[in-house]
């Protein structure tokens, strides 16, 4: 686990574009079970997270289309909420960070780690955003 100051800033690098955070299993549940688009971002302490992953979901909420919900796992803290979005997430192995499109509680849309790190910003918005016109 890391300690709470350390993820308080990268926390709020999505909870201030209006990210929830899940903390529980049931947090997840509850989210995954609500109808229509939800953006799934597993948050991270690592440099690809920082630089890639979360500014790449800033930037792509300013397209037209936008998932219904918008929620946040940390990857090494919220270990429960984070194994059972995984979960949900087969078959993809577990990764951090990586960013999932749920529709209808099901899985339509994944970014893996290896398709986040070492990608700008802009090109893993562009990505989610093609989902985001497809899906939502």
């Amino acid at each position: 686990m890391y300690p709470a100051e350390l993820v308080k800033p990268m926390r709020e690098d999505l909870t201030n574009i209006g990210f929830d955070e899940l903390h529980t299993v049931n947090d997840v549940e509850q989210a995954l079970s609500k109808p229509g688009t939800t953006l799934v971002v597993v948050n991270s302490v690592c440099g690809c997270a920082a630089a890639n992953a979360r500014p790449g979901a800033r930037f792509s909420l300013q397209n037209t289309k936008r998932p219904d919900q918008l929620v946040t796992v940390f990857a090494g803290v919220d270990r429960e909420a984070t194994d059972k979005i995984r979960e949900h997430m087969i078959p993809f192995p577990p990764s951090s960070p990586c960013m999932a499109l749920f529709k209808d509680g099901e899985l339509v849309h994944m970014l893996e780690r290896h398709h986040i790190e070492g990608r700008p910003a802009e090109m893993i918005a562009e990505n989610l955003m093609d989902a985001y016109n497809e899906y939502c």
